[in-house]
């Protein structure tokens, strides 16, 4: 494992760096409290929180080069909007629009909701990148409970036969929804699985950005040079699984060591106060802009409404009677009861 918080100098920070690495976390952390808020307020149907994951997730997405591929899960939305990918476009998606609607061309993939179904579409992105001679790596992230899944183990057992430029990010939390990871594996570690695929195999402090982004860089590298890697950060998830989901229920935080349980933005303003790089007021003007940011995209997202009728329009090209009726009652049923979103 990398050398976490604790272990390392302040003198050998990179003030610029770790600037951004808390700035994107706030900006993260900012962006997760209000729409985790709009949720409950009826303004989407459900979010998948990360608060607790922003350093993981930061310090991963600033190590990618700018043309590397982010290739992001439903939980990698900090990962997401560090890479450049605007609020809004986050926002939409979870209104049931198409995913980039702003038409950036930051080079991501749509997130993907099935547990380790971009796996195998990361290794595809890595095995492009090999047939044309370009040099661009692939950042894959997947959550712990997608290690039980087919696709991870062909995934990446392909990368390691075709030796592809794919960095395959576990985001370790704890819980494969509400299965503890000693109940859907039985490996020590999930970083131990890569040598079965003969790849490379990482852990890393997750709540540490500094160490996160110093591991996925040197996987980044280590994988153009055609060696992939796997790449474990120890993480915590601090709230539900989703908005549907009740972790008292199940979690036992007293389980974990508290340098995985500390909330890591609060643990790295202390260290970055320490080596005298931020001033007292960074963390409340981030904050400041951040909202103000939030507002705006929330005001797109709410302007650029659709009939929810066009969901229909790209299933079939000859439409079955079945879906036909499906489209008249949903009108039938908008025409009787509005649409909740436009109240």
């Amino acid at each position: 494992m990398h050398r976490v918080i604790g272990e390392r100098d302040p003198g050998e920070v990179e003030p610029d760096l770790a600037r951004t690495l808390l700035r994107e976390m706030v900006r993260a952390r900012v962006f997760d409290e209000r729409a985790f808020a709009l949720q409950r307020q009826g303004w989407m149907s459900g979010w998948p929180p990360y608060r607790g994951q922003e350093a993981s997730q930061v310090g991963a997405a600033v190590a990618l080069a700018e043309a590397d591929w982010l290739v992001p899960t439903y939980r990698s939305n900090a990962m997401q909007l560090a890479r450049g990918v605007p609020m809004a476009d986050v926002l939409r998606f979870r209104r049931g629009h198409p995913e980039f609607a702003s038409g950036h061309d930051v080079p991501v993939l749509p997130e993907a909701v099935p547990v380790g179904s971009q796996i195998p579409h990361a290794t595809g992105l890595g095995m492009a990148a090999n047939y044309r001679g370009t040099d661009e790596a692939v950042l894959c992230c997947f959550g712990d409970g997608a290690t039980s899944e087919g696709d991870f183990h062909e995934g990446l057992n392909v990368a390691g036969v075709f030796e592809t430029p794919v960095v395959f990010f576990c985001e370790n939390n704890g819980w494969a929804i509400s299965t503890p990871t000693a109940a859907q594996t039985a490996s020590d570690t999930i970083a131990g699985k890569a040598e079965a695929y003969g790849i490379e195999g990482r852990r890393v402090d997750g709540n540490d950005p500094l160490a996160v982004h110093e591991t996925v860089a040197a996987a980044l590298s280590a994988a153009r040079d055609g060696t992939p890697v796997l790449v474990e950060s120890l993480t915590h998830r601090e709230g539900p699984h989703t908005t549907a989901d009740d972790p008292t229920r199940y979690e036992d935080r007293a389980a974990f060591p508290a340098w995985r349980t500390a909330d890591p933005i609060e643990r790295f303003v202390e260290y970055l106060r320490d080596a005298d790089v931020v001033p007292a007021d960074f963390v409340e003007s981030v904050r400041s802009t951040a909202d103000a940011a939030f507002d705006a995209a929330r005001e797109s997202a709410e302007s650029a409404e659709r009939d929810p009728e066009d969901l229909f329009d790209h299933v079939y090209d000859d439409p079955p009677p079945t879906l036909e009726r499906q489209r008249a009652d949903l009108a039938e049923h908008l025409r009787r009861n509005g649409d909740p979103y436009r109240r």
